[in-house]
């Protein structure tokens, strides 16, 4: 990135003709405003904090630059904060003994285990150390559980991987599904499984996830009930959580986040 030396830009200041006239080269160059105006603010912030916080040293060599993070509003990413909130008011409606999650946000698993102990379950082994979680390494194609042996269970934004190598797994068209059916065998009778997936136009985003249609993962769990659905939309101006929407909207989605709670009728 070009930028003036430090003692070539005092020399232009004493000449504002020549000192505009660089300013507008920079922006020639494609320099962002912001990186432009970052050394003035650290010479304006260490000159202020010499005369008033003795508190810290100041030196340009332990500089730190963070640029566009000075919006009019914060953004976040949809999918994680959402679906996560959903599935943390789930388990503290149904208020298990025990939650086993397989391969979700460990912010998740991490959050949720200060009110439910929680066993997260991941392909790559995850060295978390932390009280009322455990954490071991599992395959989601073949669950270390016996059959209808898991009262409550979630798997979010993961199936969606599984099979296209982007992990370190096998490449298999259809290694999605048969995590699906690993999720529904352990399922226990009366049990919770909570499953969050991308929705919308059916389709492969190799080798990154894939994009199902609402009535896909539906039909996957065949011996299960659907008793909630939440749509995260694309767009903020759609909605944000949106409990059991129209299954036209789901549909009309390029890359909206879809919140499926199944239970196995006890």
């Amino acid at each position: 990135m070009a930028q003036f030396p430090e003692h070539l830009k005092q020399g232009l200041k004493r000449h504002p003709r020549l000192y505009s006239a660089s300013q507008r080269l920079m922006k020639a160059l494609g320099v962002p405003k912001s990186r432009m105006s970052f050394r003035r603010d650290f010479r304006h912030f260490s000159q202020s904090a010499l005369r008033e916080d003795p508190r810290f040293r100041v030196d340009w060599a332990d500089r730190h630059p963070c640029f566009g993070e000075d919006t009019a509003s914060m953004g976040f990413d949809r999918h994680y904060v959402y679906h996560t909130a959903w599935a943390s008011r789930v388990l503290a409606d149904t208020k298990p003994v025990i939650h086993a999650d397989i391969s979700s946000s460990l912010y998740f698993a991490a959050i949720a285990s200060a009110f439910v102990p929680v066993k997260y379950y991941e392909f790559r082994a995850v060295p978390i150390k932390l009280s009322g979680l455990t954490s071991e390494a599992a395959s989601l194609t073949e669950l270390p559980f016996a059959d209808q042996s898991i009262p409550s269970l979630s798997c979010m934004h993961a199936i969606e991987h599984v099979g296209l190598g982007r992990y370190g797994d096998a490449i298999d068209p259809l290694g999605d599904l048969q995590a699906l059916g690993e999720l529904q065998r352990v399922l226990a009778p009366g049990g919770n499984l909570l499953v969050v997936v991308p929705v919308g136009r059916a389709r492969v985003c190799f080798n990154a996830h894939r994009v199902y249609s609402h009535a896909q993962i539906v039909a996957a769990l065949p011996e299960l009930t659907l008793a909630e659905f939440a749509l995260i939309p694309d767009s903020d101006e759609t909605g944000g959580l949106m409990m059991n929407p129209p299954i036209e909207l789901v549909e009309h989605q390029t890359y909206g986040c879809g919140c499926f709670w199944f239970t196995r009728p006890g």
